[in-house]
């Protein structure tokens, strides 16, 4: 059994690898080992989280998932703990499957206390309702809707902690959507909920990193159960790790370097625009101030609009250009960070000339609109150039044609299909950021926490993979690497600065830990 951590990269598998590595091992195991081994797994771990639980609830599905928590509660039961069982199948045994129904009878044979509600005063629960099997809300076919709804609901909005088999029940595995019913989806917040913990079973599944899944999924651990390493087949995607994020470009750099052996950057963005009242040359200096902490060697500034700025006092490495001065060939541009309007303008030179780029905000919307850029920006993968793509949901579904609501369904599809429509990296950012490249297996990141839901911080993240461009990565190593130490810096803030908030300022200037 593994505790999930950031340290390494690991295969995710969705539901239909996950069945098939379930097949092949039930296909040379004796019948409904699996489903103990599941079992005696869960239970292990509950008395490991929670030896001094006083009662547990486990509430049981009537699928293979309620079996595996019926296995749970015969070890727990056998080791002396007081446990109490509500099971869902009781209306239709006859629905249930053999090797449920066969976890059921050696739990009513060892005299496991089942009961038609949960009780009261739980102070630990172990959810086994839904399983991976699941893949939409419950419908009032099921005669169980309004009992399900109601343990789901406790469940999510628990105070005490709770430990999910293999998934949360109500989140879909592949997405990390929620399926759960439409009266309680979205309704508990972790804030007012208890701790959160997911024994994932056989493999990791995607959906536990993405979307709700990191909310719901809390801390998360993984048992093969024994079987063949899920490395024999194909992973649907990767959990990005340390080992793959790697260290700073400059870590074994050469004695002798100079500034030019790290690259240049260029922020193409900022617009200043008196009339409308709107100044956004913050966000192209919070890119700037990124891309030279994270170890850009020189980094240039040219704001759009007639911006009057000629030197960042916080930050005067920086040096400012005007937009027609600079050398697309030789710097990484980053382009779109407080753009506005004026950016589609100078985007066709940008999409044609500059061999490395990053583009964000306000040039993703421009490109979304024109399809003239569209085309321009499919053609550089045919000219060997690096780009990287940093849209958050609503620029992904502009670009798609599509809904945020949408993109969010299924997170990991929407950034495929955009690194294939456009022949570049896309980094979807959001709770558990997706990477996609064009004929690659997507990574999710596992760090970062809600201190990056604050303005600018998209700013800081494009500058930062600018910056190792410039050091020479490739586009998706750069936009691994970046996301990673992005979302980690967030994770040690409070280490850093217990108890105050993190600004995109504090995020862009904190790199020199990085260096």
């Amino acid at each position: 059994m593994l505790a999930v951590s950031p340290a390494l990269s690991l295969p995710l598998h969705g539901v239909a690898s996950t069945r098939l590595l379930e097949q092949r091992a039930a296909a040379h195991l004796p019948a409904h080992t699996l489903m103990q081994r599941a079992g005696l797994a869960s239970a292990r771990l509950a008395l490991a989280l929670a030896p001094h639980a006083q009662c547990l609830w486990i509430a049981c599905g009537p699928g293979n998932n309620g079996g595996d928590g019926l296995e749970a509660a015969l070890h727990l039961h056998q080791w002396g703990k007081n446990v109490r069982v509500t099971w869902l199948g009781a209306q239709n045994e006859a629905r249930v499957p053999a090797d449920a129904l066969a976890s059921l009878a050696r739990a009513r044979a060892a005299g496991v206390p089942f009961a038609g509600t949960p009780p009261a005063g739980f102070d630990f629960a172990i959810d086994a309702l839904l399983g991976i099997g699941a893949v939409r809300r419950p419908t009032a076919a099921t005669g169980q809707t309004d009992l399900l709804g109601q343990w789901l609901a406790l469940l999510q909005a628990s105070p005490q902690p709770v430990l999910a088999i293999d998934i949360p029940s109500g989140l879909d595995a592949n997405t990390g959507a929620s399926i759960a019913p439409e009266s309680i989806a979205a309704s508990a917040l972790p804030s007012r909920a208890g701790a959160r913990f997911t024994l994932s079973l056989l493999t990791l599944k995607p959906g536990l990193f993405t979307a709700t899944g990191r909310d719901l999924a809390g801390q998360v651990w993984w048992d093969d159960l024994g079987v063949t390493p899920a490395s024999a087949l194909a992973p649907d995607a990767w959990l990005l790790g340390r080992d793959r994020a790697g260290s700073h470009h400059r870590a074994q750099a050469a004695h002798a370097s100079h500034k030019g052996s790290f690259g240049d950057v260029a922020i193409l963005g900022g617009q200043s625009s008196p009339q409308a009242a709107t100044h956004m040359s913050g966000a192209a200096l919070l890119a700037g101030r990124a891309a030279l902490h994270a170890g850009a060697g020189r980094v240039f500034v040219a704001l759009l609009g007639g911006a009057g700025l000629t030197v960042d006092p916080q930050q005067p490495e920086l040096m400012f250009r005007s937009p027609d001065a600079l050398d697309l060939k030789t710097q990484v541009l980053v382009c779109g960070c407080g753009g506005g309007d004026a950016v589609a303008a100078v985007l066709p030179r940008v999409l044609s000339g500059a061999q490395a780029a990053v583009l964000d905000a306000d040039a993703l919307n421009a490109i979304a609109a024109d399809t003239q850029l569209q085309t321009l920006l499919r053609a550089r993968q045919g000219r060997g150039y690096r780009t990287v793509l940093t849209p958050h949901p609503l620029e992904a579904a502009r670009l798609l044609g599509s809904s945020a609501a949408v993109v969010q369904a299924d997170r990991l599809l929407a950034a495929r299909q955009l690194a294939e429509n456009f022949g570049c990296v896309v980094v979807l950012k959001g709770s558990g950021t997706v990477i996609a490249a064009p004929d690659q297996v997507s990574a999710i990141n596992p760090t970062g926490n809600a201190r990056l839901a604050t303005a600018g911080t998209g700013d800081v993240l494009a500058g930062m993979v600018g910056a190792r461009l410039a050091g020479g990565q490739t586009a998706l190593d750069a936009a691994c690497s970046a996301v990673f130490r992005h979302g980690q810096l967030a994770d040690d803030w409070s280490a850093w600065r217990p108890g105050q908030p993190l600004t995109a300022s504090d995020l862009a200037q904190n790199h020199q830990a990085d260096l």
